[in-house]
């Protein structure tokens, strides 16, 4: 029987969690508040194991394989987040990971892959299809293929965070007005509207994206999954896939809406976020942030919850963005 991602799912996945995974904080920042006139709970996903919210679905794969299937390895593609989560999961669970990174994917991922004890395979993201590759080394060695968001199970451990911002929230006394969450394959965005279509269905979610990387905009107003136009990067490297998923796309129909970020705003959250909130978060997990103070969603009055999706972000890159010696566009 095929296993469908359902809130249920997401339930049993916090089960599966506990224990493992970290309960991130829910933050709230006086300054934050004052500055957009509004009530701002910041997920700080950045604080998860390994780094970044990630961890929650690979755990919740990896920690359900059969014995058998757990001496035959792991195989993952990823630009890093997936890629270091898998590798930690795998590592708890005993068993081995081969990760299939793009070649330009920030040395602080690849080396937290490695220091997971996973093996790194390189490969050309323009030239070479890292699918191909995954499900290759899956072939010849036997191995399981994690996907990075395409699985239930990854899409319900993903939807714990949004389970957890409910139940935090409440505990506080804050009624959410909206909540923003960075969109890429759709995993982490598609898990949470799992949680909030069942917990709060009247509270609207918002997707954020890369201005050039915006397939999910894209196919949210073409009501089929498209492509973006070919683009020339984005320091957002945790969000530069290249399409919605196929199991993501569905539940994710019930977004809001869809904003874009550049690269130039997503730097100011980044810089905002170590100097105001004393926080080292990705530019791919700082879109949400961006979004707000760049003004692409209305914070005012209202009381919004913001998925800071990752902390892993490289160090040459992290000085010269809280430097200010970044031009992005």
């Amino acid at each position: 029987m095929t296993h469908t991602a359902s809130f249920e799912g997401v339930r049993d996945a916090a089960r599966q969690l506990l224990g493992h995974a970290v309960r991130t904080p829910l933050i709230e920042s006086p300054a934050l508040n004052a500055h957009l006139g509004g009530r701002v709970l910041l997920k700080a996903e950045n604080l998860q194991q390994a780094g970044a919210f990630k961890f929650r679905g690979a755990y919740n794969r990896i920690s359900r394989l059969t014995a058998d299937e757990l001496t035959r390895g792991v195989v993952a593609y990823s630009s890093g987040n997936h890629a270091q989560a898998v590798a930690c999961a795998a590592k708890m669970m005993g068993t081995s990971a081969i990760i299939v990174m793009p070649a330009d994917s920030p040395k602080v991922k690849v080396e937290g892959v490695i220091g997971f004890g996973g093996e790194v395979r390189l490969y050309d993201r323009y030239t070479e299809s890292r699918e191909d590759i995954g499900e290759e080394i899956a072939r010849t060695r036997g191995s399981v293929l994690v996907r990075p968001f395409d699985d239930p199970f990854v899409i319900e451990g993903q939807g714990t965070t949004g389970l957890e911002i409910v139940e935090q929230a409440e505990v506080v006394g804050a009624k959410i007005d909206q909540l923003l969450c960075g969109a890429s394959g759709g995993g982490l965005i598609a898990g949470i509207n799992l949680s909030m279509g069942a917990l709060l269905p009247d509270v609207p979610v918002i997707g954020i994206e890369p201005r050039d990387y915006n397939d999910t905009q894209l196919s949210m107003a073409a009501g089929e999954r498209l492509t973006h136009a070919p683009a020339h990067g984005t320091i957002c490297d945790a969000l530069m896939t290249d399409r919605p998923g196929e199991l993501t796309f569905p539940i994710n129909r019930r977004l809001s809406h869809v904003e874009t970020v550049s690269d130039a705003e997503v730097a100011d959250a980044v810089r905002y976020a170590f100097r105001v909130l004393k926080l080292v978060v990705e530019p791919g997990g700082a879109v949400s942030l961006a979004a707000l103070l760049a003004g692409k969603v209305e914070a005012k009055d209202r009381t919004t919850a913001v998925v800071l999706s990752g902390g892993n972000v490289d160090p040459s890159l992290f000085s010269e963005i809280i430097e200010g010696r970044f031009e992005g566009k």
